[in-house]
């Protein structure tokens, strides 16, 4: 009887953070354009053939200007720059969500252990995300990239371990603030071990600025992918991504600027889709601003 209690009443608060939420008008503006980016994102292979139209090279079509035939023009190898930036959002929203995905998992489970043990267990998880985060994320990434050679797993590798030190931090400090209260200590007065204690009952209530810091870091996470393929170290040609689209195209910016300036909106409205969900998921999950 008591679960059931205790799943009404967490189904209820989420319903309460959905209602803040729709009262958010930029939030779901962010919200809607991010639904049909992963749209599109699933939906890539049957917008556009990946084989005869997102790499095939047409060299007899390259840099034509937008038009019916090729909406947003072709870049410097005839490849339709539309269907390129559709298959892109399938490669940064994966990239994105896996490596936060990751980056959550090990820095959560880190800052849970820290937060709820303390002591020299705490000091010595800390001091090790404190040197992590000692070096700059994206330097820290392209030296990861560097060293284990570009590729699409080497990538989100790298920017989920350069992202596990700041969810660590969130997490352990969500811990210090409930590990004391009254329902953990009757976890722990009818006999529940410290791990499902951790599991069932901490993480489960750290989750809130968790949420908002992923959607965030998703955002983070999608530009530190195309820097790092600006660079060369990202995702490799002819593959589709934003990044090495903005550098293939930058020599042809004066007299063919659809080949730079399209991946670069693409960039941007899905940076500000997630800022604004972010942004509003902050507000929705702050008891503080139930009014």
């Amino acid at each position: 009887m008591s679960n059931t209690n205790t799943s009404n009443k967490k189904r209820g608060q989420w319903i309460e953070v959905w209602r803040r939420l729709k009262r958010n008008k930029m939030a779901l503006f962010g919200l809607g354009i991010l639904v049909v980016l992963v749209l599109l994102a699933i939906f890539a292979d049957v917008i556009a053939d990946y084989d005869n139209v997102v790499i095939k090279q047409n060299l007899s079509q390259r840099l034509q200007g937008p038009s019916r035939a090729h909406w947003l023009g072709t870049d410097e190898f005839g490849r339709d720059i539309f269907a390129r930036l559709i298959h892109g959002t399938r490669v940064s929203l994966q990239v994105g969500i896996i490596a936060v995905g990751i980056s959550i998992i090990i820095g959560g489970i880190l800052g849970a252990i820290a937060g709820y043990y303390g002591g020299k267990l705490d000091n010595t998880i800390m001091r090790i995300m404190d040197i992590f985060l000692a070096v700059p994320s994206i330097l820290l990434a392209i030296a990861i990239v560097s060293a284990l050679g570009p590729s699409i797993i080497n990538l989100m590798l790298a920017i989920s371990i350069s992202s596990v030190p700041s969810y660590a931090r969130i997490v352990r400090a969500s811990v210090l603030s409930i590990r004391d209260q009254e329902f953990i200590e009757a976890a722990k007065a009818i006999g529940a071990s410290n791990t499902r204690i951790i599991f069932k009952h901490i993480i489960p209530n750290s989750l809130a600025p968790v949420i908002v810091q992923a959607t965030l870091g998703v955002a983070s996470a999608i530009l530190s992918t195309a820097g790092l393929s600006f660079i060369g170290l990202g995702i490799q040609p002819p593959a589709p991504e934003w990044g090495s689209m903005l550098s293939g195209g930058r020599q042809y910016l004066r007299y063919a600027w659809w080949v730079t300036t399209f991946p670069g909106v693409a960039i941007m409205i899905t940076i500000l889709s997630l800022n604004l969900l972010g942004d509003g998921l902050r507000d929705a999950l702050d008891p503080r601003l139930k009014q």
